[in-house]
């Protein structure tokens, strides 16, 4: 899960870098790992800036006021399914052919065979384990074909033609082509988000600008916006000259369902669904499974109050609770400058954090059988610590429900939710899950629900990635892959642990896993 963006000012005296920095604050909620902006002016030069932290950290102003151009891109980084935790910030550069920076949200699934092609068939040197790497540096061979002094329209949808053939996973990407413009693509499933904005300026002058989501569009008064189709791409020139194509068919319009359950913000419209107006619906789905569950019972004797888990599942608890009839409630009040628990480096850090994120208001719990509503149950580290602080504040009855369905496989398009087998739901049934977890009861939302409620009103789109539930991927994966991803997780983890004690045994498990950037890790 990363944001990206991409603006060209039809200006050429203005800077796009201001803007692009006030476009990453809107999506900081991607990505609050590294956060990096490329610029570009008609000359062609690009500028850079990129490091780890929040947006507001790596972009101070006297960096910003280095970023020159009219163009530019922005990426705001959380570490993907099988990257390193010293994997580069972006946007990535080469300088061969023409000089290429480009941004990436996704994730690829044959990276084993990219790397292959890249060293023994291209020649072309790979200098992270990021995917975001293997795809830029396909997209710089298949644009070295050509073999030319200038490229045109053509030849760069032909070598994103030819990305699109070689590359399998979930990618929406932002990125600049020195002297030349800006383009934008996205994967032939649209696992990934991306909306393409125009805006008239001041001088009756059109600006253009790529995002994650539309929140970003609308709050820079981008009014006329649309969806990036799965498997197309547009390029807009140094000129203003805009150009959209359709490089390959159409495979399956399955945009990533866990977007509209967590990661994506309520006021942004994806693919034309309101991600608000879904999680309400998610709601009240859940409200009627929970009716089914308690069949036969006064659900007002059973549940005194419905109490969200903030942030993400506070318009799900709340149309929960009026389906249900029963009082809604504030029983947790936010610390908002933690981040979000989940993208912790280990479990005791993510078990402090809860503490540290979130404080229990006992007047809403004492004596109370009361209804905790979550968007979904990863690791269950989370959820067990909310409801031993339920259970702190005097709640007589806890009972724990996850607007999402139970998530028991390897999210692999993009968010590094868990290896399999630290997923809490893995191999458990629902009352084994709330053992675990110290609930009354966990209740899931149904999966058919879960997709009903996330469909298009003009049934464009009926059908959804949701391979972290069922553990069927619409692309596949490669062989070996998933037994890969666990086995570089395992050893990301172990540098984590590292890099908080022994410098010396930090330097040997480098050495050992094949990382050398050690200071990247202190």
């Amino acid at each position: 899960m990363c944001g990206i963006l991409g603006l060209c000012l039809a200006d050429k005296t203005a800077n796009a870098a201001p803007e692009l920095f006030e476009g990453s604050l809107f999506l900081q909620h991607r990505g609050q790992d590294a956060a990096g902006i490329t610029t570009s002016g008609p000359r062609g030069r690009f500028f850079q800036c990129k490091g780890n932290g929040m947006a507001r950290d790596v972009f101070t102003p006297q960096r910003l006021s280095g970023l020159v151009g009219n163009f530019g891109i922005a990426h705001l980084r959380y570490p993907t399914a099988g990257s390193s935790a010293g994997s580069e910030a972006q946007p990535f550069y080469v300088n061969s052919p023409y000089g290429i920076s480009l941004s990436h949200n996704g994730n690829l699934v044959n990276t084993l065979q990219l790397r292959k092609y890249l060293d023994e068939s291209v020649h072309r040197h790979i200098n992270t384990d990021s995917d975001s790497e293997l795809l830029l540096n396909v997209f710089a061979s298949e644009l070295d074909k050509y073999n030319k002094a200038r490229v045109n329209n053509e030849d760069i949808f032909n070598a994103l033609k030819g990305v699109m053939d070689m590359c399998r996973g979930a990618y929406a990407c932002s990125g600049l082509l020195a002297g030349y413009g800006l383009f934008a693509f996205r994967d032939p499933n649209g696992i990934r988000p991306l909306l393409f904005g125009e805006r008239v300026n001041a001088n009756g002058k059109t600006d253009y600008m790529v995002a994650s989501e539309s929140v970003v569009l609308k709050a820079h008064n981008f009014k006329k916006f649309r969806d990036i189709l799965p498997g197309e791409a547009v390029i807009v020139q140094k000129s203003g000259h805009v150009e959209f194509r359709q490089l390959v068919p159409i495979q399956n319009y399955t945009p990533d369902i866990f977007e509209y359950v967590y990661f994506a913000r309520p006021d942004s419209v994806l693919d034309g669904i309101s991600v608000y107006h879904t999680r309400l619906a998610m709601g009240a789905k859940l409200a009627e499974n929970i009716k089914g569950i308690f069949e036969g019972k006064d659900i007002s004797k059973e549940i005194d109050v419905v109490i969200p888990v903030p942030d993400t599942s506070r318009n799900s608890a709340l149309e929960c609770a009026v389906t249900l009839n029963l009082p809604f409630r504030e029983g947790f009040v936010k610390n908002t400058y933690v981040g979000r628990t989940f993208i912790m480096p280990d479990q005791k850090k993510r078990v402090s954090s809860v503490r540290r994120k979130l404080n229990a208001m006992e007047s809403e719990f004492k004596d109370r059988n009361v209804l905790l509503v979550d968007d979904s149950i990863v690791r269950g580290t989370t959820s067990k610590e909310i409801i031993q602080m339920a259970r702190e504040a005097g709640a007589k009855k806890v009972y724990f429900a996850s607007a999402a369905p139970a998530i028991r496989y390897n999210h692999i398009y993009g968010i590094d939710l868990a290896d399999t087998k630290a997923l809490v739901a893995y191999n458990r049934t629902d009352e084994e899950v709330a053992q675990e977890l110290g609930a009354d009861k966990v209740i899931y939302q149904k999966l058919n629900d879960l997709v009903d409620c996330v469909k298009s009103d003009d049934n464009k789109i009926t059908t959804f990635e949701v391979g972290v539930f069922t553990g069927n991927y619409i692309t596949g994966v490669e062989d070996n892959y998933l037994q890969e991803l666990e086995k570089v997780r395992a050893q990301n983890q172990k540098l984590k642990e590292l890099a908080n004690g022994n410098s010396d045994d930090l330097a040997k498990a480098e050495v050992d896993i094949g990382i050398y950037n050690i200071g990247d890790y202190k």
